[in-house]
């Protein structure tokens, strides 16, 4: 027999599905754990387990020009970057792990928003595409962490669909909210809906009021059956979609801590268990008055940025079910 012999394809080969051949039958959820780290969430309220993170550098400096980067004001750099690292401290505090993206480059001014660059799923993120020149590219360095994390990624945003990760929140495991405003179009929305459906879940539609950046603005679900809104700003529809689910909706006091945004921008750490904006004594106790167990932690340096903790969060895993 030659070598060439050797080559010939044996229909009976392992290679051609002959003995030997091992078809991939497990679900992708299924090989969490082996092929794929452990990842995915399909609530907004379960226990924390997981989040990434980007440390700000020297590109906040850039925030000079706020308006030029989309910022409110100029940053104190130093100051910024102890309060990001105090967040990373409050997550691990509370037993949740945390990534960071850390690009091999300096990155734009808005890196450190990773709640923007990419939704969970419970079998793997849906990849962002930010809305401004401004944060064009930002996906790519989450895409990156997210490989070497060990998570899939079910879709990417392509096209001209343009897609902030902020702009959509899951009401229970079956069904998700997105949002259509200026950060998240139609193409994008049609995209996830198409990425959702496969995973049997329903997405309801919900538009933002001309003026406002994300639905995290005006909307956070902080147990299976309590939800915080902001009064006048979250739609009926969106509202309805919320009580036909269950919960009672709580609306935001209204005053200075409610204008400036940062009380609302929290991260849901368990059932009733926030991380939130020190220094805001009045949002606080109506949050304590709903039986919410609240940490805090100082974020007004960053909050000059137009974002709080949870802008700055990408939840990579929750308890799931």
């Amino acid at each position: 027999m030659n070598s060439d012999d050797k080559c010939k394809a044996d229909p009976f080969d392992s290679a051609y599905g002959g003995s030997g051949w091992a078809p991939r039958i497990r679900s992708l959820k299924q090989e969490k754990g082996q092929f794929w780290s452990h990842f995915g969430i399909n609530s907004e309220w379960k226990r924390l387990r997981s989040v990434l993170l980007h440390r700000p550098g020297k590109e906040l400096a850039a925030s000079i020009d706020p308006q030029k980067v989309q910022m409110l004001a100029a940053l104190n750099v130093p100051k910024a970057q102890t309060q990001h690292a105090s967040i990373g401290e409050a997550y691990q505090n509370a037993g949740v792990t945390v990534h960071y993206v850390d690009p091999p480059i300096t990155p734009s001014p808005n890196q450190m928003f990773i709640a923007d660059l990419m939704f969970m799923t419970p079998e793997g993120a849906i990849l962002a595409r930010p809305a401004s020149e401004v944060r064009a590219g930002e996906e790519r360095w989450v895409s990156r962490r997210l490989a070497d994390i060990g998570i899939p990624i079910l879709r990417s945003i392509s096209g001209k669909g343009v897609f902030e990760g902020a702009d959509a929140m899951w009401l229970d495991k079956n069904s998700v909210m997105l949002a259509r405003g200026l950060r998240s179009n139609e193409e994008a929305v049609e995209q996830i809906r198409e990425t959702l459906e496969r995973m049997n879940v329903s997405s309801t539609l919900v538009d933002l009021p001309f003026g406002t950046m994300h639905l995290m603005g005006m909307l956070r679900i902080v147990d299976r059956d309590l939800a915080i809104a902001w009064p006048k700003r979250l739609s009926h529809r969106a509202v309805e979609a919320l009580r036909n689910r269950g919960y009672r909706v709580a609306w935001l006091p209204e005053g200075s801590e409610a204008n400036q945004n940062k009380a609302f921008n929290f991260v849901t750490l368990g059932p009733r268990e926030i991380l939130m904006s020190a220094n805001c004594p009045q949002t606080q106790t109506f949050y304590e008055s709903q039986g919410i167990r609240c940490h805090t932690v100082a974020v007004d340096e960053l909050a000059k940025a137009a974002g709080g903790i949870g802008c700055l969060s990408g939840i990579l895993e929750r308890e799931t079910e």
